[in-house]
């Protein structure tokens, strides 16, 4: 059985993680994420202060390649080492993460819809929905209670660099979405009908045409 890849895309703060872990809650070691930010490029070269400049929010700023070759081996069966990234110090760590291949693949980040070989491995493809005053919010929460960061570095970086790069990549690539699901991991109808979705696949194989 050839793994269900599912890419889950949307804007910071729109809910991908939250409807990330539902899935994995509902269905444990059938499920492998894969998540874009941990393919950020490595900067083991520059100063923090260099490195804390950079645009994060740009399809530039992720080793896309690497994520590629990862994806067509787990779909190939084999088992991959996925970078480990530290949002504290903006760099990759010398660290990975074993990923084994399973039944179901889930690609989450802000900008997987933008590169077209990335999103053509995908069978399936959602985009999370929502409104830009709750992301920000959220961004705001999450940045600062998880990762370290000021308010005022947050605030500056969504001006600069979070809602420009959001307006010219992320949400012209939700025309590429097969599912377009408001409010992700709250939305607890779209949440059904996907795990439906998923539960068939894992339980009598896919239906989707071969890649």
């Amino acid at each position: 059985m050839k793994p269900l890849i599912i890419g889950i895309a949307g804007g910071t703060g729109s809910g991908k993680t939250t409807l990330v872990d539902r899935l994995r809650e509902q269905f444990g070691q059938d499920i492998s994420v894969l998540p874009h930010d941990s393919y950020y490029a490595a900067h083991h070269d520059m100063t923090l202060e260099e490195r804390q400049s950079l645009n994060y929010d740009h399809p530039a700023s992720f080793d896309t390649d690497q994520m590629i070759q990862d994806l067509e081996d787990l779909r190939a069966g084999k088992d991959i080492q996925c970078p480990v990234y530290d949002y504290t110090i903006h760099d990759r760590t010398e660290d990975t993460l074993t990923v084994h291949p399973t039944k179901v693949i889930l690609v989450e980040g802000i900008l997987i819809f933008e590169n077209k070989a990335l999103r053509d491995l995908m069978d399936i493809k959602i985009f999370v929905d929502t409104d830009a005053d709750v992301r920000i919010l959220r961004r705001i929460l999450r940045d600062v209670k998880e990762r370290g960061r000021s308010l005022d570095s947050v605030v500056e970086q969504y001006l600069s660099t979070v809602k420009p790069m959001h307006e010219q990549f992320v949400e012209p690539s939700k025309r590429y979405a097969d599912v377009i699901v408001p409010e992700g991991g709250e939305n607890l109808v779209a949440i059904m009908m996907i795990i439906q979705r998923i539960a068939y696949h894992i339980e009598h194989g896919d239906i989707v045409s071969e890649q």
